[in-house]
Formats: structure tokens, C-alpha cells, sequence
């Protein structure tokens, strides 16, 4: 098991790389995520949900975490978006059943800065977590979306993540569906 997720570039004409965030990079990463999720259509705002915002901002802190690795994708040192990689479900911190799973690793908080949106920064980070997980020997891969995130839905499911209404949940009003891959 290695702690980083190999490298992934789009083309030659886009090359990025997917690695484990800095410690120093985590005030920007939590700065980008709320940005992100914030301008999000029907999603919940900072005044309905603080707590969830000051996670997203606070993002690092999941990192001390056992097997909770904070993914960047990045491009000449410009910030391109980040993940969540769970190799361990009992700290992957949603509601419902998923952090009961035993065989399964998890990804939260997908995130990929408007200006990269459309270039295949979010199936990278993606691949990179699928990646982690098979390496891992996870029979698994769990992750979870709002109706806000539709666009995100449609890329899940072309990977071969298919809906697990098991996983389902609610948080506070917001319900968050969950999808699961089998490595």
C-alpha cells in the first residue's frame, strides 16, 4: 500500500498531477471547496448548514484521520480541484449505513475549480481514488451526491458506479444518494 495515488495527466496539451495535498495547501483547498459547493444550484447554503461549510473550509483536519488522504489536482503550481479519499469507511463521517462498510473504501467531496470544470480534472481524481481502493484490495468504492451534483451522477455511473439506495441518507433536509462501485 503506498500513501499517494499515481500521477494522471489529461494530454499532453493539459498535463496535471494528482498527489497528496501539502499541509500547506490545505487553507486553499477548504477555500475552493466552499467556493465550489456554495455556487452550487438547490444546494444548501452557509446560513442552512455552518457546520458542513466549516468542515469544507477546515478540510486538513480530516487528513489526521487513519487512511484519510487529501487528493489535489494540480498544473503549474495552479490549484485544479481535490477529493477525499477514505481507505478506511469508519471515518468517512456520513449519515446512513456507509461507515458500517468493512470491505469498502469511500471518496467525498469531489471538487474541481470552475475554471478547470470540463477538462477531465474530476474523472482524474476520480481514477485516482478507484486506483487507491483496488490497491488497497477494497471490494468497494462508495460515494455519495445530492441532486445539486447531477453533472457528477452521469460521469459516477459511466465508471461503473451504480446507485445504492442503501446508502441513502439525510442530512439535516438535504438528501444524499449514494452510489457504490464493485473493484
Amino acid at each position: 500500500m503506498t500513501d499517494h495515488p499515481p500521477s494522471l495527466s489529461s494530454s499532453a496539451a493539459e498535463p496535471w498531477q494528482i498527489r497528496a495535498a501539502r499541509a500547506d495547501e490545505h487553507a486553499a483547498v477548504g477555500q475552493l471547496m466552499v467556493t465550489v459547493y456554495s455556487a452550487l444550484a438547490d444546494f444548501p447554503t452557509l446560513r442552512q448548514q455552518p457546520r458542513y461549510y466549516d468542515m469544507l473550509a477546515n478540510i486538513g483536519q480530516l487528513t489526521t484521520r487513519p487512511g484519510v488522504q487529501l487528493l489535489v489536482a494540480e498544473a503549474d503550481g495552479e490549484l485544479l480541484g481535490a477529493v477525499v479519499y477514505f481507505a478506511d469507511m469508519a471515518h468517512y463521517g456520513s449519515g446512513g449505513i456507509a461507515t458500517t462498510l468493512t470491505d469498502a473504501a469511500g471518496f467525498r467531496l469531489l471538487t474541481v475549480s470552475p475554471a478547470a470544470q470540463g477538462r477531465g480534472v474530476g474523472r482524474a481524481l476520480m481514477a485516482s481514488c478507484i486506483a487507491l481502493a483496488v490497491e488497497q484490495g477494497r471490494q468497494q468504492l462508495v460515494i455519495h451526491s445530492t441532486r445539486a451534483m447531477r453533472t457528477a451522477w452521469g460521469m459516477y455511473e459511466r465508471h461503473g458506479f451504480r446507485r445504492a439506495e442503501a446508502l441513502d441518507f439525510m442530512q439535516e433536509s438535504l438528501a444524499v444518494y449514494g452510489f457504490r462501485l464493485r473493484c
